[in-house]
């Protein structure tokens, strides 16, 4: 029975950002499988429309919104209502070296990458908008610990959420509500499609991944966990996937 499965998301009303593309869409499309009703947002009308067309079950709902501006913050919130749970997978990345970065594109990486995210999450905290024992969930980056050549501007806005996630984590603990942070290595997404177009060798750092590039339902599925009762025990988690490539890297020291 779905209604006996701790993996499944049947009865959960679950918000998932960025759900136009890439691993957002995926997540929505698997969290709609496992049976939960759906809020999606992101910026492009278009692609939203389409994700909403292909989610599984009924009831669903769409909220064009671009998470950087206040009022498009204040709708979203307004229109989500009561959520079981949320994933965070909207974001940005940009090759730039060091040496080149300036103010207006740490302002860009980090109004999508990290304040979106927790101004977003603040708001629905005041509004009581989570049920108990919401689970909330950060797509952060592998880069946010290893770091890559000229992302130093999105290797800090992901690790940024890494502590903002663990001091959360504690904030919510007393109301049963959970916090953690995916963090994908390379997955085949739009996002990696325009890195590889910009300089990025993607060939070059998927052949140093043992399991080789990442799909977005990977991750999706780990989502599915952390949101599902299956991961009732797990807070302040810091979840690497990303094909065995981090490991050699001995990135905890």
């Amino acid at each position: 029975m779905m209604d006996q499965d701790p993996f499944s998301l049947a009865g959960k009303r679950i918000l998932v950002t960025g759900a136009s593309s890439g691993i957002g869409r995926q997540v929505a499309l698997s969290c709609a499988q496992m049976g939960a009703q759906l809020v999606i947002t992101g910026r492009d009308s278009l692609r939203l429309q389409a994700t909403l067309n292909a989610l599984a079950g009924s009831d669903h709902l769409a909220v064009v919104a671009d998470l950087s501006k206040a009022e498009d913050l204040e709708t979203l919130v307004t229109q989500t209502g009561t959520i079981n749970g949320m994933v965070h997978a909207a974001g940005i990345s940009k090759l730039t070296p060091f040496r080149l970065i300036g103010r207006p594109h740490l302002d860009e990486i980090f109004d999508s990458n990290t304040f979106a995210p927790m101004m977003l999450t603040r708001l629905l905290l005041a509004k009581k908008h989570f049920a108990a024992g919401a689970s909330i969930v950060f797509i952060s980056a592998l880069s946010s610990h290893s770091g890559a050549l000229a992302t130093a501007a999105y290797a800090a806005s992901k690790s940024a959420l890494l502590g903002a996630m663990r001091s959360l984590a504690l904030e919510v603990a007393k109301q049963g509500m959970r916090a953690n942070c995916i963090a994908p290595g390379y997955v085949r997404t739009p996002m990696l499609d325009e890195l590889g177009k910009s300089g990025g060798k993607m060939d070059e750092l998927c052949a140093l991944t043992p399991l080789g590039m990442g799909e977005p339902e990977d991750v999706a599925h780990a989502a599915v966990f952390f949101l599902s009762n299956a991961s009732r025990w797990i807070t302040r988690n810091y979840f690497i996937l990303d094909g065995g490539l981090s490991t050699p890297m001995d990135i905890y020291a």
